[in-house]
């Protein structure tokens, strides 16, 4: 007798025994007929498409791009590496806290130079296997100055917030800290030609916090995102040090440009410059690669494409009928608080 659900194209490498249909996987079980030879060939032919365009025909179980999963499992391990008592595992005691960074750093070093391996083959250039060993033991030397700079962060944070009871608190619980921390270590992968393992870091940051800090960003110490929803910091902006962004501030590019084939160039200057104590409010956008100088304040809403002076005060209000992003009035102001 024949199941009204009974499927009747079986799916490829899975075999039917004792006249039922063969489970894919444990607790699985299909109750109608989806047809499913015809997509399963769709979708095989448009990866065979796919590669033979990009020529990236790979031997049948060879991985050709480092994994997101091991990426972002292994950043978590490395917050707790940096910082054991807050953010490593709830058991862990002082006097355990050397073994556990020397054992546990050893599997993320491990990780990574599978990783960067990973990447280095898909580039195809030098020897992978020699030239990643060499990334990865430049990383973990960078790892104490990458903590220090961190502390800083953290206490810039602390100190920025009223609301802030304590440092363990803005460590734990602050969206912008969490960004930087990412970013700090995304930036180095970056630094070493690895862009794609540095990309895949910033967009965990990106994805949890709803900051978006491209890992090519240069950025100062001391630095602080409040509230961080919707910040967005473009791959060559270059950031001062004690500076401070609220929430939906943007440093981006006002234009790109292109090479004879009309693709975009990459690379180019192209995102602002903000020196040592700059503080931008929220909703503030800062175009093109123009230069915020030191001690400047930029208003929240403003929209701004020309350089300032030092110490200028930028608001929504001097510069809101602007042709050019800032007026004339905007432009004496900063003159005037330059001098």
């Amino acid at each position: 007798m024949t199941h009204a659900h009974q499927v009747e194209d079986a799916t490829p490498g899975i075999a039917p025994a004792s006249g039922r249909q063969a489970e894919p996987f444990p607790g699985h079980r299909q109750t109608a007929d989806w047809h499913l030879n015809p997509v399963i060939e769709g979708l095989r032919d448009a990866r065979y498409q796919w590669r033979k365009k990009h020529g990236r025909e790979l031997e049948l179980g060879s991985r050709e791009l480092p994994s997101h999963a091991a990426i972002h499992q292994t950043m978590d391990t490395l917050c707790g590496i940096l910082f054991p008592m807050r953010l490593g595992p709830p058991e862990l005691s002082k006097e355990g806290e050397d073994h556990y960074v020397g054992y546990m750093l050893n599997n993320v070093l491990n990780t990574f130079y599978t990783q960067v391996c990973l990447e280095l083959g898909y580039k195809k250039q030098g020897k992978p296997e020699v030239d990643a060993h060499q990334a990865v033991r430049d990383f973990a030397s960078r790892l104490p100055d990458i903590r220090k700079t961190l502390d800083l962060d953290v206490t810039a944070a602390y100190r920025g917030d009223p609301a802030a009871t304590c440092v363990d608190e803005v460590l734990i619980c602050y969206p912008g800290v969490y960004a930087i921390i990412y970013h700090r270590v995304a930036h180095e992968f970056y630094r070493l030609g690895l862009p794609l393992i540095a990309r895949i870091i910033s967009e965990k940051a990106h994805s949890a916090t709803g900051i978006d800090i491209h890992p090519g960003a240069t950025i100062g110490g001391e630095f602080f995102i409040d509230h961080g929803t919707g910040v967005v910091i473009g791959e060559t902006a270059i950031i001062g040090n004690r500076v401070r962004l609220y929430q939906a501030v943007t440093l981006g590019a006002v234009r790109f440009a292109e090479d004879e084939s009309g693709s975009l160039k990459k690379g180019e200057p192209r995102h602002p410059i903000v020196e040592d104590d700059v503080v931008i409010y929220a909703g503030a956008t800062i175009l093109g690669r123009i230069t915020i100088g030191q001690n400047s304040v930029i208003g929240g809403n403003v929209w701004l494409t020309r350089s300032l002076p030092a110490n200028s005060q930028i608001s929504q209000a001097s510069s809101r009928n602007s042709r050019d992003c800032v007026t004339e009035d905007c432009l004496e102001l900063g003159s005037k608080a330059g001098k």
